[in-house]
């Protein structure tokens, strides 16, 4: 661990079976991983902030919330807007926030963080972040309690953005385990149906591997096709074959796919964000696939990044 005096505060660096990882402060972002040297995610420098929410974690949404209001117990709640441009409110409440070391090992970290209850979110939440090697990867597993009064709505899900190597993203192979896709409107992104990725007029059936090109991609998939033990395997190769996969278990029905299409050039397209969620966008609202966690209530999700 390094001293804070960053953007991101203290960097929590943890290695084992050729693998490399490094979780920050603020936010518990996964801000680098690395197999063999070889980087796996768009992570950002240890004196830089978190951008684009490059391995961010998303609680207690994932995703957004249209016009940042939904009900609660008869209230409707208004949220901080974040995302200005699309009148919602982004990716939850804890990504900017201090989280506190609880555990430490050579290959393995522990973050926590209690959520108090405040404007738009009335509900306590104690958050603890695991960050664990293996010879498969990194896996990690948010776990939640509700600590407070009152039944919580609650998502989650990561914001890594994956890379398969130093090649073009348009050069890589994708594999998307998913048979139907979330329709959004253009301008808002915000649910309009779930309809087959064989369907429609936008080519997003990734079920047998297929080279992305110029596709571009920023919706949930679901219909999500699992082997025997339950797991799900997004996977990302370039052409000579190595790459990117993240799995993950039953816990997870959506998930969020973006080509990352930014205006800015240098950072567009640079790595495919991939987002393994409890629950699509604007959950709070359709209360599709929603955790209510009643006071004392606890859930836990977990997922993988492993190279190829």
């Amino acid at each position: 661990m390094t001293k804070p005096g960053t953007p991101s505060g203290a960097q929590h660096e943890i290695t084992g079976h050729g693998y490399r990882a490094v979780v920050t402060e603020v936010g518990a972002c996964l801000r680098l991983l690395q197999f063999e040297g070889r980087d796996l995610v768009v992570g950002f420098g240890k004196d830089e902030a978190m951008v684009n929410f490059r391995g961010a974690l998303a609680a207690p949404w994932p995703n957004r919330i249209a016009d940042g209001r939904y009900p609660a117990d008869g209230v409707l709640e208004q949220l901080p807007i974040n995302e200005p441009t699309r009148d919602c409110a982004l990716h939850g409440l804890v990504f900017d926030r201090d989280w506190r070391l609880l555990a430490q090992a050579p290959d393995s970290v522990v973050l926590g963080l209690r959520l108090p209850a405040g404007v738009g979110y009335p509900f306590q939440l104690d958050l603890t972040a695991r960050y664990a090697l293996a010879a498969d990867g990194l896996t990690t597993t948010i776990e939640v309690r509700n600590s407070g009064t009152g039944t919580a709505p609650y998502g989650v899900c990561p914001h890594p953005y994956l890379r398969a190597g130093d090649s073009p993203l348009d050069s890589w192979t994708l594999t998307i385990p998913a048979d139907r896709f979330l329709e959004v409107t253009p301008d808002r992104l915000l649910p309009v149906g779930v309809v087959d990725v064989a369907g429609g007029d936008l080519a997003f059936d990734f079920r047998d591997p297929r080279v992305l090109g110029t596709t571009e991609i920023d919706h949930a998939f679901t219909g999500i096709l699992r082997d025997s033990s339950g797991l799900a395997t997004l996977e990302l190769r370039e052409a000579g074959g190595h790459g990117v996969a993240m799995s993950f278990g039953p816990e997870c029905p959506w998930l969020q796919v973006h080509t990352a299409d930014l205006p800015l050039p240098g950072i567009t397209r640079i790595g495919l964000a991939v987002e393994p969620m409890t629950c699509p966008p604007d959950a709070f609202n359709s209360g599709i696939d929603l955790i209510r966690l009643a006071p004392g209530d606890t859930h836990e999700a977990s997922w993988r990044i492993s190279a190829l």
